[in-house]
């Protein structure tokens, strides 16, 4: 092995630099939160771009592709990206509109319920003698409506200085509004030059790479790519499918709140694996506002629809297009979920997707083994 002055310089700096993040790591840690910090609207835009893409190229592959007319062939691109956040606008606006003003008014009415739900829980433990008599007359002369009321105040009161968390929030809300903002921006450009872009990028790679690395990089991105729009298109046709069923299934079962289930579970179902019971339980909660029993038939069905979206819908819409076994689909969402929360459980199934794709051809690729038993 020849070693060169070259070779010792960047070991070198490699060292200092190494040696200057360990004994210097509040600040190193400080300067990369920040970096980090600074950078987030990008990151951001670049989901927002790769998401909206999707519907963009669906629409500009039927936006007048056959006409070759000048004005036709300019216009496609800003009327098709428009169109597509015009949809995703559409879709988020009827989600929350359909959902919000009925959890609030379940929440209101809980609320005004709790206290007539006490003093009838009291009495009925009066009445079965389970607790002794001087506990039984405590809770009987116990105002509840005054002592919830006195714990709401509590809580309120123990939030602090109502103007400083206003002020808060109001800070955390502008500076949420100029990061989408800023993300939506650098989305757009991103997504009016994505042609020029990825060849600048290819030029790039060929230029520092060599063409054993540049294959293996441009083939990661391809089998990257094809995972994680598979895994968003047959994600959100499962969801759109679930929701409609389980919207339909709940105005056949005459159980209230049919639309707005429908597009809750249809929303958390993006969510693999456990998405959709977090849709039911909420769902089941306003359900048990109006009727326990119609709780129960909400929870019956949505175990029956959850088994058959589970073995036919799901393998045939989500799970052959990303070639995942669901004993790794579980693993991904439970350890993505660990690490990153719910965008883990977004994230966890296509990368492990790519990495299961890639790790099968490179055995298939290699040389077979025989191994045989020891005898």
């Amino acid at each position: 092995m020849n070693v060169t002055w070259k070779t010792c310089v960047r070991v070198g700096i490699s060292v200092f630099i190494l040696y200057l993040c360990i004994f210097y790591w509040q600040n190193a840690a400080g300067i990369l939160a920040a970096l980090l910090g600074a950078v987030t609207p990008l990151f951001l835009g670049c989901a927002i771009a790769y998401f909206v893409n999707i519907l963009m190229s669906l629409y500009e592959s039927h936006f007048f592709i056959s006409s070759n007319r000048t004005f036709v062939q300019k216009s496609r691109r800003p009327v098709c990206m428009v169109l597509a956040f015009a949809t995703l606008l559409a879709i988020m606006v009827l989600v929350v509109c359909l959902v919000v003003p009925q959890l609030s008014s379940c929440i209101q009415l809980l609320l005004s319920a709790l206290p007539g739900v006490m003093e009838s829980l009291t009495n009925g433990i009066e009445k079965l003698n389970i607790l002794p008599e001087n506990v039984m007359e405590s809770l009987s002369a116990v105002d509840w409506q005054t002592r919830i009321g006195e714990v709401l105040k509590s809580v309120i009161s123990g939030l602090g200085n109502v103007m400083g968390i206003l002020g808060a929030m109001i800070s955390t809300v502008l500076s949420g509004v100029v990061t989408i903002f800023m993300a939506v921006i650098f989305a757009i450009y991103l997504l009016a030059g994505k042609e020029k872009l990825g060849q600048q990028s290819k030029r790039l790679m060929c230029r520092y790479m060599s063409k054993n690395l540049y294959e293996k990089c441009i083939h990661f991105l391809t089998v990257l790519n094809a995972c994680f729009r598979n895994y968003i298109v047959g994600q959100c046709t499962e969801a759109v499918i679930l929701g409609l069923l389980c919207m339909g299934g709940m105005f056949l079962l005459r159980l209230p709140y049919a639309a707005m289930v429908g597009a809750l579970i249809a929303f958390t179902a993006l969510i693999p694996v456990a998405g959709a019971y977090i849709g039911a339980g909420v769902g089941a909660f306003m359900i048990l506002t109006v009727s326990p029993g119609k709780a129960v038939v909400f929870l019956i069905f949505i175990v029956v629809l959850q088994q058959l979206e589970g073995n036919l819908i799901y393998p045939r819409v989500v799970g052959s297009s990303i070639g995942l076994p669901a004993l790794w689909v579980l693993a991904a969402v439970t350890v993505g979920g660990g690490i990153m929360g719910i965008g883990g459980m977004l994230l966890g199934v296509p990368i492990a997707a790519t990495a299961y794709q890639l790790l099968r051809e490179d055995v298939y690729r290699s040389p077979r083994v025989e191994i045989s038993a020891d005898k």
